[in-house]
């Protein structure tokens, strides 16, 4: 019987996707702009951060952002309104953005005159985890109404970014949330991470979120 000849494509798929991230790295720090990866379960209020962020910092930097979803312009919309340079990337069907899909949003948004982009990623904790987008940080936001126990059911996300923003602080008391046994959870994955709490929605912590941002834009 002819031997059946089996092709290990995902490991080709990770070594073209490795090697465009890296060519994006590089002409991005030649635009002397930084991007920041959002990733996160849908509702947690990505949009809502940004626009937070955006609206603390448009006097100090120039702020871009790529708004990739399955389908619709709301987002982006939204985020259109704060004055922010903006374009909206629709994936029609699939979970996540690859380095190639981030640097066509990269393309098209014109980065030169930006300071710091935002790739909001397709809203989901698995599918995104797995390829490098070309970003310089990566960014996960979890929301209080999600529960303490994410970190126990999606280790790897919590493991790979740097910075952990727990969104929706102003409704802990309604919900059965320990920040302490979640920071527990999150630094067995991950010692070096930055966790920060904040209400996009009153403000609450948004100050300090603002201050990584600027401090990691002046380290960078």
């Amino acid at each position: 019987m002819k031997e059946l000849k089996v092709f290990k494509i995902q490991k080709n798929i990770h070594e073209d996707n490795t090697k465009v991230a890296n060519e994006t790295r590089k002409f991005l720090k030649q635009q002397d702009t930084y991007l920041i990866n959002v990733m996160s379960s849908p509702g947690s209020g990505k949009t809502s951060t940004l626009v937070s962020i955006i609206k603390a910092l448009k006097d100090k930097i120039q702020i871009g952002v790529i708004e990739a979803d399955i389908e619709s312009d709301v987002d982006a919309r939204t985020i259109q309104k704060t004055g922010a340079k903006v374009v909206q990337m629709n994936t029609e069907g699939l979970c996540h953005l690859d380095a190639t899909m981030a640097r066509t949003g990269i393309d098209q948004l014109e980065v030169s005159d930006l300071d710091l982009v935002f790739l909001e990623n397709i809203g989901n904790l698995i599918c995104p985890v797995g390829y490098d987008t070309g970003a310089m940080k990566n960014m996960a936001i979890l929301s209080v109404p999600e529960g303490d126990d994410k970190p126990l059911k999606y280790p790897k996300i919590f493991g790979k970014v740097e910075l952990l923003v727990i969104n929706k602080i102003d409704v802990i008391e309604h919900f059965d949330f320990d920040m302490g046994l979640l920071e527990e959870r999150v630094r067995k994955l991950n010692k070096d991470i930055k966790i920060i709490p904040i209400s996009a929605k009153t403000g609450e912590g948004v100050a300090a979120l603002t201050d990584w941002m600027m401090d990691t834009l002046i380290r960078r």
